[in-house]
């Protein structure tokens, strides 16, 4: 439905096709498509992102050496990115339209011509590429759970231990509980249990007002 809308009006007019996919990008991306045009800001950073594949050309160089040609948007705008060599072997089952995808560019000083000693445009080296579903399970290795002095109390406690059980799985887990005024904090990482990090646990916690940290 939503690309029909784009397709037809130019925009997305009953939601983003990204929209299953803001915490990923809330919490694991650094960067928007937009900010590959000012690539100068960026050198010798890795820049992380998601988007949706869009246009995807498989292309072959003179020598018969395959690259692509491939277009990438996100929430804000969409950029032509050109992928060659290894990257491109090891990458390219990942460029295919309408695909969900997080990217981790490195950002290398451009080339220097030997004769006029002038540097060329930064380059991009792709790192990696996994697609969007999996980022949650593949990055989030930690979650830590952050708790005002006044909120350690029985109720919120069985609340947590409850949500916790329910959400158990391997990923590491702790609780910091701070006393503002006091400038006192305690990290207690948990010993005993461990938990299923997903975006189902992360809404529970946001409908409670639970402030939470990804690791």
């Amino acid at each position: 439905k939503l690309k029909q809308e784009k397709e037809v009006v130019g925009i997305y007019i009953s939601g983003h096709p990204l929209d299953d996919f803001k915490k990923e990008i809330t919490k694991f991306c650094n960067c928007n498509v937009t900010d590959f045009n000012e690539l100068e800001r960026f050198v010798n950073r890795e820049m992380c992102f998601g988007g949706i594949v869009g246009d995807v050309q498989h292309l072959e160089t003179k020598k018969g050496k395959g690259w692509a040609l491939f277009t990438v948007e996100d929430y804000n705008d969409s950029f032509k990115f050109r992928i060659f060599n290894e990257e491109y072997l090891k990458l390219r089952h990942f460029l295919v339209p309408n695909s969900f995808i997080y990217v981790r560019v490195l950002i290398r000083e451009g080339w220097t011509n030997r004769e006029t000693g002038k540097k060329g445009e930064p380059r991009l080296q792709f790192n990696s590429m996994q697609m969007l579903h999996d980022v949650m399970e593949t990055q989030a290795k930690k979650l830590t759970i952050q708790m005002p002095l006044e909120d350690v109390q029985e109720g919120r406690i069985d609340y947590l231990k409850g949500l916790l059980k329910t959400y158990k799985g391997d990923k590491q887990l702790q609780f910091v509980v701070y006393e503002v005024e006091e400038k006192v904090k305690l990290t207690m990482p948990s010993l005993k249990h461990k938990v299923n990090i997903s975006n189902e646990l992360l809404e529970e916690l946001e409908k409670e007002k639970v402030s939470y940290k990804l690791n």
